[in-house]
């Protein structure tokens, strides 16, 4: 009898067990919030549609659930979900838009409690973008147009007063006006959109002649055409003389001294009819007097690019004009020469008139253990008419030329012992006499007095 009475027992509870299942359990939603223990789960957001700019940042929305506990999570890697609240009915989902680099982007952020959900739809604005970063004016000023490409309103400002802006659309107007000097310039364009900023980089060529001819691919960045209309002496703040006296380097003879000084009535170097004159002559204290320019770009020389100079050479046992190049910066006690470099566009000694030759000395490769790379080729008239003297210097290669033909060519190892051809280097012009190459075979002082003639330089880097 008791064993019946426990079975019925045990059905009855089975029973009570299985209704209670069939009648409550989970939440459960039908896709709009319904479930819910004896009813619906809901979910609710204060926004359902939210824009980020493209500059990113930071947006909070509060969450109500009438389950028992609710998450969230984004479906983009850019946005970063933080759930606050999640086991209570009231909570916040903070979202987090890293900057945008591109076009509007989208994402979903869920809002889940069981099966019950909420989708928030989150939008960014695209980026700031212009389509050039960099431009480059000729030195007659001209007008450059950039496209500009945000999600709202935009503006351009110039950084110095050569450049104008002007805006129409979504189309950006650089105007640049003509650049007087003979120095190349830079200035900066800024385009400011909701926070962002992207900006312009204007180059402009420095004031040139009609008749310069620019190499392809290069722009003018400095020049000197030796105008009389600037005075009769080189123009201090591109030029400086050295002021040194014989035995200096080399051995050699000459004395130099600044153009700015007069001795028994000469000058060292002059501007005389359009040509930067450097003069070699024996003063009557019987010293030799000579110059020595150097163009270091404000201290800043120049790395790679196209440089030639229009030359005549002077005549005379002992003459040993030069143009060439040496490291802005030098470590004399640490590097030294020939560690640092020096790149010779252009030599020649008056015992072997009109050959002209150019070399790259480093450590190695110099003239100290006859390892120099040099090219040398006897032109005929070096001494009596004009030639144009050039190198083309990359990070790769050095190549020389004279009127427009290859002397030196030589392709860089990329190490600091056979190329240290790799920082900027500054222009030097001089005319030595005598020593350890110009006097090898002795010095004619009957030659005196002589003149190196320069009609121009000119410096080009590439675009």
């Amino acid at each position: 009898m008791k064993s019946k009475v426990q079975r019925f027992l045990c059905l009855v509870m089975l029973l009570s067990a299985t209704m209670l299942v069939a009648c409550g359990g989970d939440d459960a939603s039908d896709g709009g919030g319904s479930g819910g223990s004896g009813g619906s789960t809901t979910i609710t957001v204060s926004q359902t549609d939210i824009t980020f700019p493209a500059t990113g940042g930071n947006s909070k929305v509060d969450v109500s659930c009438t389950g028992r506990e609710w998450t969230a999570y984004s479906d983009k890697e850019w946005l970063k979900v933080t759930v606050s609240g999640s086991t209570s009915q009231t909570g916040s989902v903070t979202m987090t838009a890293s900057a945008n680099k591109g076009g509007i982007r989208t994402a979903i952020v869920t809002v889940k409690s069981g099966t019950a959900i909420k989708t928030i739809t989150v939008t960014q604005s695209e980026s700031l973008q212009v389509s050039a970063q960099e431009v480059y004016s000729s030195s007659v000023g001209e007008s450059i147009t950039v496209e500009v490409s945000c999600g709202g309103e935009w503006t351009a400002e110039a950084d110095v007063d050569w450049l104008s802006t002007n805006k129409s659309g979504n189309t950006l107007t650089i105007t640049t006006a003509p650049n007087e000097v003979k120095e190349s310039r830079t200035g900066h364009v800024t385009v400011t959109a909701d926070g962002e900023t992207a900006v312009i980089t204007v180059y402009q060529e420095s004031a040139e002649d009609r008749d310069i001819v620019t190499p392809d691919g290069y722009r003018l960045v400095w020049h000197d055409e030796f105008s009389e209309e600037e005075g009769d002496q080189l123009n201090s703040n591109d030029w400086e003389w050295e002021n040194q006296n014989a035995g200096w380097v080399n051995n050699e003879l000459q004395n130099y001294r600044p153009g700015t000084q007069t001795i028994d009535g000469k000058h060292t170097t002059e501007i005389v009819n359009g040509y930067l004159q450097i003069n070699c002559f024996k003063g009557t204290d019987g010293k030799i007097y000579s110059g020595r320019v150097n163009a270091k770009n404000g201290g800043k020389g120049w790395q790679y690019g196209y440089f030639e100079a229009r030359m005549l050479l002077p005549k005379g046992k002992g003459t040993w004009p030069a143009y060439w190049m040496m490291p802005i910066s030098v470590d004399w006690v640490n590097e030294g020469w020939p560690k640092c470099g020096e790149i010779d566009i252009m030599e020649e000694v008056g015992y072997v008139p009109n050959e002209v030759s150019s070399s790259l000395h480093a450590e190695g490769h110099n003239h100290t253990n006859n390892t120099q790379v040099t090219a040398a080729r006897n032109i005929g008239t070096a001494e009596s008419e004009y030639h144009v003297y050039a190198i083309e210097w990359t990070a790769d290669y050095i190549k020389t030329y004279v009127d427009g033909q290859l002397l030196l060519s030589y392709n860089s190892d990329h190490t600091v012992r056979n190329f240290p051809y790799d920082k900027p280097f500054h222009l030097i012009f001089n005319l030595a006499w005598g020593g350890s190459w110009g006097g090898r075979n002795g010095v004619d002082e009957s030659a005196l007095p002589v003149t190196m003639k320069i009609d121009y330089i000119r410096v080009f880097q590439k675009k």
